[in-house]
């Protein structure tokens, strides 16, 4: 990990707990991006034995956000943090929660692969293209986590549009596909619900970027348009 925006932030003495804590953090966030890479290709190519394996998986996303929360409470209660060391706990507290319920959204999708293998389903080209838009997020936001690089924050967080928008397209191309074949509503509707956890995620991606910001600034950009946090950082602001 890139440690020098890092070291300008936080002082000597929480530098070897904190730089442990963000690592385990960073740990998390590489298994979540390969669980939710694997759902996306399982429900593409319907591999039910990949799909099985993401949802087994989880637990080993679940244990680490325990474990790191378990740290986060020690350091407080050990550190009694202030000032930019207290805002770190609380941005890698808000990340891994949010870490493990995108992997919650890669652990229904496999299961969803599971039980309706081997029935009629939609086109899913568009689903593929979004969910590794949503794949490609994550790894940014992360690496901007690890460099605490609120530039390339911000460059992530705006990408989430484009993620509302081809989610939008998604659900007028399975409007269509229900009104010329009935009887596939009941997938369908499944199918939306996966559109919508991977528009979610582009969210919760956004989330983790924000909290990028409130670390290295000291301000809450949470709820605020693109444009707003560009004028909100803004130095001469």
């Amino acid at each position: 990990m890139n440690n020098l925006n890092l070291k300008k932030h936080i002082s000597g003495q929480f530098n070897v707990e904190l730089e442990e804590v963000l690592n385990q953090v960073l740990v998390m966030g590489g298994l979540v991006e390969q669980q939710l890479t694997d759902a996306i290709t399982a429900i593409h190519t319907q591999d039910v034995d990949l799909a099985r394996s993401v949802v087994a998986n989880d637990q080993q996303v679940n244990h680490l956000e325990v474990d790191i929360d378990e740290d986060c409470t020690r350091i407080i209660a050990k550190r009694q943090p202030a000032a930019s060391d207290l805002r770190l706990v609380l941005a890698i507290i808000k990340t891994i929660t949010d870490l493990e319920r995108i992997g919650d959204v890669a652990k229904r999708i496999g299961m969803m692969v599971v039980d309706n293998a081997n029935k009629k389903q939609p086109p899913l080209v568009s689903m593929e293209n979004m969910g590794h838009r949503t794949v490609k997020m994550l790894n940014a936001s992360l690496d901007a986590f690890a460099r605490m690089d609120v530039a390339a924050a911000i460059e992530v967080h705006k990408e989430d549009s484009k993620v509302d928008r081809e989610y939008e397209s998604i659900i007028r191309e399975l409007m269509t596909f229900m009104m010329e074949d009935p009887r596939s509503i009941p997938h369908v509707l499944n199918v939306l619900w996966c559109a919508r956890s991977l528009e979610r995620v582009g969210d919760r991606v956004q989330n983790i970027c924000e909290y990028i910001i409130y670390f290295v600034k000291g301000k809450d950009v949470r709820h605020r348009s693109n444009e707003d946090i560009y004028n909100l950082l803004d130095p001469k602001g």
